[in-house]
């Protein structure tokens, strides 16, 4: 991954690579995340918050849209849709984050996520994006 592709930096960028790139229809994509007792969403043991795992789905959205660091900034996550949180991320863990467009209306998109550590779920749910323009 382009280390400048996003407008995230420390402390709140959360995704790492993209595991799978989304097809033409963008009905999937898989991005990866490590999750680290030092960064700043965790400063211990766990995450802070459950609720970060709706930015790293809206991050994994971006990184997979292209990661237009411009555009990124005029964004922003404007609503949550059936959010399932099951358990905060711990140190050492790894997660994948499956993301595909559920629908788009003009600035507007909304997207399903799914984020996993091996085979448990840890969030799932729809986000809503206003895109800059």
């Amino acid at each position: 991954m382009n280390a400048p592709a996003l407008p995230h930096g420390y402390p709140f960028r959360f995704v790492d690579a993209v595991v799978q790139d989304r097809n033409a229809d963008f009905s999937r994509g898989t991005v990866s995340l490590r999750v680290t007792a030092n960064g700043r969403a965790a400063m211990g043991e766990c995450w802070g918050s459950t609720l970060l795992l709706a930015e790293a789905i809206a991050q994994s959205a971006l990184l997979l849209e292209g990661g237009d660091a411009e555009l990124g900034r005029k964004g922003f996550l404007a609503g949550l849709d059936a959010m399932e949180l099951t358990r905060r991320p711990r140190a050492g863990e790894t997660l994948l984050v499956e993301v595909r467009l559920a629908g788009q209306f003009g600035a507007m998109a909304k997207f399903h996520g799914h984020v996993k550590s091996g085979d448990e779920t840890l969030a799932r749910g729809s986000i809503l994006v206003r895109k800059g323009d």
